[in-house]
């Protein structure tokens, strides 16, 4: 009997696991800022075909890592300690409503809002550790 409780155990651990390395396509965008300047940074919203999402949280597979792409590439181009973040969604309206939210709390005049645009700036799909 413990037999059977112990295979059946490690059937649905292992199928909770696979879940999680699958590749999904997520829509996804970043957002710096520095607390030194006026200035803010948005990227446009990328299509990643190969992301990561967590089956059971919804959750993008190492999305921190999303954000230092973004830091190194800003940094690169001469921006001082740009604090990042990445939004995400699983489809394209849900990101398009985030944009537009985080994008209107900025356009108010009082921050210089400049654009990261392609090919200048690409994410790269982050695989997890095997």
């Amino acid at each position: 009997m413990k037999k059977y409780v112990l295979a059946l155990a490690l059937t649905v651990v292992s199928l909770c696991s696979w879940g999680a390395n699958r590749p999904s396509k997520v829509y996804l965008f970043g957002f710096a800022a520095s607390f030194n300047d006026s200035t803010v940074y948005f990227t446009e919203i990328q299509e990643i075909d190969s992301a990561y999402i967590d089956s059971r949280t919804k959750f993008l597979y190492s999305r921190e890592n999303y954000s230092y792409q973004l830091r190194d590439h800003l940094t690169a181009q001469g921006a001082k300690n740009p604090t990042c973040i990445t939004c995400f969604a699983l489809k394209r309206k849900d990101i398009d409503k985030k944009y537009a939210r985080l994008r209107k709390k900025y356009a108010n005049g009082i921050f210089l809002i400049k654009e990261v645009k392609q090919p200048g700036f690409r994410y790269q799909a982050i695989k997890p550790d095997e």
